[in-house]
Order: structure tokens, then C-alpha cells, then sequence
């Protein structure tokens, strides 16, 4: 997906601000414009995946063109902002590890003693990070 993002003039003394109009309080800001930009695509990535974690739906974006019309943003900068909605998703994937027994005899015990499988506690344990 590509979210448009409109940013407000920075200069000398503060920061060039970003607003991502199809994502709701998903805001941030750089000291140069491609820090702004930079700094944007972190926002939306925490944004998306804390809305995929809570189970809510990932907004289509609109254009440029529609956002454009806000008076809201009369003079600001547009940019887009490619997101891989791939890499925030929650399909499950086959993976082969290699471990140390030692290391493995232990995630297999605690994962039995919390009643969850042996992927479904790393998981947990890595998201509750």
C-alpha cells in the first residue's frame, strides 16, 4: 500500500511536521524533510500493527488528489509512503530453527508449564517484548 503524507514546513527553528490523514492520530516529524519522511514510514508501521494486534481493519488510502482538497492542508508538501503490508502479517509461516538443546529443553518447559505450544510461547514472549 502507498499512504500519502502531508508535511508542514520545517525550518531553522522547528521541525518539518507529517500527518497521515488516512490514518487517524498517525502523526511525526523530522528535522529535514527526508528525516520527516523517514520518521512517517515508522509511524505508519506502528500504527498498522498496533491496529492489526487490537483485530481492527487496516484503511485503504485515498489519493493525493482527495487529501489535496482538505483546506486543511492548503500549502503543505505531499509525499507517499510505501508500506509491505506483508511484513506486518499475522499468516502463519513454517520456519526451521537451529537451537542448542539446552536452549530448546528450556522453551519446551515453560511453554508446557504455561499450557501453550512451543511456537505459540515464543511468539508470545517476542510480542510481549
Amino acid at each position: 500500500m502507498r499512504y500519502p503524507i502531508a508535511i508542514e514546513n520545517g525550518g531553522e527553528d522547528h521541525a518539518f511536521g507529517v500527518v497521515v490523514p488516512d490514518l487517524p492520530g498517525c502523526f511525526s516529524a523530522g528535522d529535514t524533510l527526508d528525516e520527516a519522511i523517514d520518521n512517517a514510514r515508522e509511524a505508519i508501521e506502528f500504527w498498522l500493527e498496533t491496529v492489526i494486534d487490537d483485530g481492527g481493519a487496516v484503511p485503504a488510502p485515498k489519493t493525493i488528489s482527495e487529501h489535496q482538497a482538505n483546506p486543511e492542508f492548503a500549502g503543505w508538501i505531499w509525499a507517499v509512503v510505501p508500506i509491505d503490508l506483508a511484513a506486518l502479517s499475522d499468516k502463519a509461516e513454517r520456519v526451521n530453527i537451529t537451537l542448542p538443546a539446552r536452549v530448546l529443553r528450556r522453551i519446551d518447559a515453560e511453554a508446557k508449564a504455561s499450557g501453550e505450544t512451543r511456537s505459540g510461547f515464543i511468539a508470545r514472549r517476542v510480542l510481549a517484548a
